[in-house]
């Protein structure tokens, strides 16, 4: 069976769940917000220019799981899918989804954002399996570290890897779509790699080797 991978934030979304996730803890004063705001907005920049270092940023990211309750947490999470998550939902992401179910094929997301902030978004667009960084849990509490390899650029293949061999599918003739440089490693390495919105860097890539370029915010 066939996979169709999609990234996640600014493929599937019109927008980034874990930069947007961060402007939600600013707002309901989990965290300081002149600190984090600023450093968000680095840490995206960073990532759009190809520079993010992802340890440093995971050290940031993480660390509001840490400091706060995870019952809160998850009392907040349904308020940001609400406010910030289903309104950027892309009705085409949808529906590409369920044309490569309808064609057998099996739909998964691969993202580099935390399993906390996309499991529930994951779920919202009816896939269930998702393959994340995974947040570092003891005694039932984050502590602020990530588990394992971070599923970023490369890291993403690794991961991609860890998980066919649990789950013994097949990776022969499968499908990615993203928006970002960053997965090029992944692109390169399906059969059919699809351009998704793409960055400018990504773009000419794509263009250049003759991939296809689509769009899932376009509704013509």
């Amino acid at each position: 069976m066939p996979l169709a991978l999609f990234d996640l934030d600014n493929t599937l979304l019109a927008g980034d769940s874990d930069y947007l996730w961060g402007c939600f803890l600013v707002d309901k004063g989990l965290v300081d917000q002149q600190l984090y705001e600023q450093a968000n907005q680095r840490f995206y920049r960073e990532y759009t220019e190809g520079t993010l270092d992802i340890h440093e940023f995971l050290n940031f990211a993480l660390q509001p799981l840490a400091e706060n309750d995870t019952g809160v947490l998850q009392s907040y999470h349904s308020e940001f899918m609400e406010r910030h998550i289903k309104p950027i939902m892309t009705q085409r992401g949808q529906d590409v989804i369920a044309e490569h179910r309808d064609k057998g094929d099996h739909p998964v997301i691969i993202t580099a954002t935390n399993s906390f902030v996309t499991r529930p978004i994951a779920a919202a667009f009816g896939v269930s399996d998702l393959i994340a960084t995974e947040p570092e849990i003891s005694n039932g509490q984050y502590t602020g570290r990530v588990a394992g390899t971070p599923c970023f650029q490369h890291g993403k293949i690794e991961r991609l890897q860890a998980w066919l061999e649990t789950t013994r599918m097949d990776f022969d003739n499968s499908w990615f779509y993203s928006d970002s440089h960053n997965d090029l490693p992944l692109l390169e390495a399906v059969e059919h790699p699809i351009a998704v919105d793409p960055d400018d860097q990504l773009r000419a890539i794509a263009a250049e080797r003759g991939w296809s370029i689509t769009s899932f915010r376009d509704s013509g």
